[in-house]
């Protein structure tokens, strides 16, 4: 109860500060086609835009595997506030079973978003989870660049996490997709890992290069 208690006050006190921020979201057509059409696709990002991110849980009706840690439980309560779904597990406990509680709310329906260097780091690393998830459901994967202009970052996280300040500009663009990966390419091949974290970088600097050319 307490971590419940915890968890909605955080979403409330998410929900306040994020009506604040002055949000451009930049979405290529595939991923426009593909929502209409109601195809289950994957979104790609760093586990330190996870703050941003959360806004758009139920934009794009999003399921996603949550620690199960304590921290992971008040994670748990915020994601299904926003209006999403959650597996519980990760690489180390419950992670088959996570990743099968996902590919079933994929068949109802939902998307589902990775945060490829989570749970633990290291940071910028992605980890071969995307690609299972994108082989067996046989959906592509868009990859996000964010950019923020006023932020905290908590320097001491290993993901080094921030928060949007009062009235930051944010910017989100989505590049995109790659292809499912196919069923006779073993997930855990380090080029497809190596191949991500290079678009990822390029799609940070590329929405940090936009918006430092038009600043606000």
């Amino acid at each position: 109860m307490r971590k419940y208690l915890l968890g909605t006050f955080v979403w409330c006190f998410y929900k306040i500060i994020s009506s604040t921020w002055r949000v451009r979201l930049d979405e290529p057509e595939e991923l426009t086609r593909w929502m209409k059409e109601k195809k289950s696709f994957i979104l790609a990002h760093w586990h330190g835009d996870e703050v941003v991110l959360t806004s758009l849980l139920g934009r794009y009706r999003l399921a996603t595997i949550v620690s199960t840690s304590k921290d992971g439980e008040m994670m748990d309560v915020i994601i299904r506030l926003q209006g999403a779904k959650s597996s519980r597990g990760s690489s180390t406990r419950g992670g088959i079973g996570a990743l099968k509680g996902l590919l079933r709310m994929m068949k109802e329906g939902h998307n589902c978003s990775f945060s490829v260097d989570g749970p633990r780091g290291p940071i910028y690393k992605v980890k071969p989870g995307i690609f299972e998830t994108s082989r067996l459901a046989q959906a592509p994967i868009f990859y996000a660049g964010v950019y923020c202009n006023n932020k905290k970052v908590f320097e001491k996280s290993w993901n080094k996490m921030y928060l949007p300040k009062p009235f930051a500009k944010v910017h989100i663009k989505w590049f995109g997709p790659l292809p499912a990966v196919s069923k006779e390419i073993d997930p855990r091949d380090e080029n497809l890992a190596l191949h991500l974290e290079g678009l990822l970088h390029s799609a940070r600097s590329e929405v940090q290069s936009l918006n430092e050319v038009t600043p606000n």
